[in-house]
């Protein structure tokens, strides 16, 4: 036996048990259901790192309430390019899921999904004004159409107990809000679809650290070892993704991989408050962003969620930014150190100079007390008291870093899909909107990996999940017609709209 130990020989190797390893396989599993499929995740089960529904907001980023996915121009109006493009590409997601519950390749829906209401927070005349014009831009939108905004007190005490009771009304406020917003657990989503590769024949095996990516001719030589055993094999195959979080990018660099020369990255812990108590939780039934305070980064946007996982209900507030070194929740201490290359080294210098508001505000965070946290808690729930909620940490978020018109840029919105090697070797860098959009990035990483591939493979990926793309070009009504029928095969039937006196629809 070799050092590395035993080959074995794949068609495809993904390298981490997240959403979009699981979203692949599933796909290609489709498409080519006589090809040899492996999974390599480090920890004990799959979907616990990002996708774990602790891990991350549960959010179904639809673009419905989410202020930094409207960028506010200099004249007030708003930008709907992002909200747009990512309501599209979750529409893909919604169709995928549907389809495999209704062909029983998924689980009850109720496992992974519910309804949830979206709503957008305002606060102070300017906050109000824009909270308004993102409304006004987006309401004639198929997608956005049944939003409602409303700046009347007892429409909004009545859509949000728990903020509104005991609200001094010393400032404007206003709330729009979207009865078809999702809540998604997306680790339980995650395992769900890995169960139904291996019934497929595909493999999952946890406790495997890759330790080496190498380039061997026409092949990809994948060196796991056995975390629980130390056991060493190496996997070969054509194909390699790379869906692991914050270890994706420490890992192509040790592979050589000559397209990540231009990116760096900064780790970001998550901390939220979260409260179980359930009078709390029985007055607030949604997720409700606010927009960023003057002078804070858009990533900095306020939320309170309710969240549901494994049938328990509890609220988060947050975020609130932490630090630490490691790229991974179960990560070593030199991640940080171990990126930076002298090829990557200017990009780390420009991000630095080109950021410092970014950097103040991470201090700041840093440095924040208990009673900040709690003060930023109350600006949300006045009447919330800290005894009734814990400081928890939500995962860990890897921000890239790239140059952009020579300056120095933090990837904060969107994912980046990085290929190498003739698209053998494909990779996904990134955070926000991140999961809920899985089934439209994927499908991207199939076009740049396999464009040989891709036509053939067109019809059955777009019954199976279209393309953004393809969302895009449905009229108003065909368009409609595909997501109440998602939405009925998922159980997720709109939350009941309170229309009242002050609230608006389109």
């Amino acid at each position: 036996m070799s050092r590395s130990g035993p080959s074995k020989d794949w068609d495809v190797v993904l390298v981490g048990g997240g959403i979009m390893s699981a979203t692949l396989g599933v796909l290609l599993s489709e498409v080519q259901p006589d090809w040899r499929i492996t999974v390599v995740e480090r920890l004990d089960e799959a979907g616990l790192e990002s996708s774990s529904a602790w891990n991350n907001a549960g959010t179904g980023h639809a673009g419905l309430c989410e202020f930094n996915y409207t960028p506010r121009r200099p004249d007030g109006t708003v930008d709907t390019s992002s909200a747009v493009r990512i309501g599209e590409q979750f529409v893909s997601s919604l169709v995928f899921w549907a389809g495999l519950v209704e062909r029983g390749v998924l689980g009850p829906p109720e496992t992974f999904t519910r309804s949830v209401p979206h709503l957008g927070f305002g606060r102070g005349a300017d906050g109000v004004a824009y909270l308004r014009a993102r409304w006004e831009a987006l309401r004639d939108h198929p997608l956005f159409a049944d939003q409602e905004f409303s700046e009347d007190p007892a429409v909004l005490a009545s859509w949000l107990p728990l903020m509104f009771e005991g609200r001094t009304g010393d400032e404007p406020v206003a709330v729009t809000r979207s009865a078809q917003g999702t809540d998604v657990d997306f680790g339980a989503l995650t395992r769900q679809l890995l169960s139904a590769l291996q019934q497929r024949g595909g493999v999952v095996r946890t406790h495997q650290e890759v330790t080496s990516l190498r380039r061997q001719g026409e092949t990809w030589v994948v060196r796991v070892r056995d975390r629980g055993t130390g056991h060493r094999r190496q996997l070969r195959a054509p194909y390699v993704f790379v869906g692991a979080g914050g270890g994706t990018l420490p890992l192509l660099q040790s592979a050589g991989v000559p397209e990540t020369r231009r990116y760096g990255a900064f780790p970001i812990s998550g901390q939220f408050l979260r409260t179980d108590r359930p009078d709390l939780v029985a007055a607030h039934r949604g997720k409700v962003y606010g927009h960023a305070a003057p002078g804070a980064p858009p990533i900095s946007v306020p939320h309170l969620d309710l969240r549901v996982v494994d049938g328990q209900e509890a609220l988060l507030f947050g975020p609130f930014a932490a630090f630490t070194p490691r790229f991974l929740t179960r990560g070593r201490l030199t991640d940080l150190v171990r990126s930076v290359r002298p090829g990557n080294l200017p990009v780390l210098a420009a991000a630095a100079r080109d950021n410092r508001s970014l950097v103040a505000y991470l201090l700041r965070q840093v440095a924040q007390s208990a009673d900040a946290r709690t003060a930023a808690l109350r600006q949300f729930v006045p009447s919330a008291r800290p005894d009734d909620w814990t400081l928890i940490t939500a995962g860990q978020r890897v921000q890239v870093l790239k140059k952009t018109g020579g300056r120095g840029t933090m990837v904060g919105f969107g994912t980046e899909i990085v290929t190498s090697a003739g698209g053998s070797l494909a990779a996904l860098l990134g955070a926000s909107p991140g999961a809920s959009t899985a089934a439209s990035t994927m499908l991207e990483v199939l076009a740049a990996s396999f464009p040989q591939r891709v036509s053939e493979w067109a019809p059955q990926l777009d019954r199976l999940a279209p393309s953004s793309r393809t969302v895009r070009q449905l009229g108003p009504d065909r368009l409609g017609e595909a997501v109440t029928c998602a939405r009925r095969v998922l159980g997720l039937v709109p939350v009941g709209t309170a229309h009242g006196k002050g609230a608006t629809t389109s």
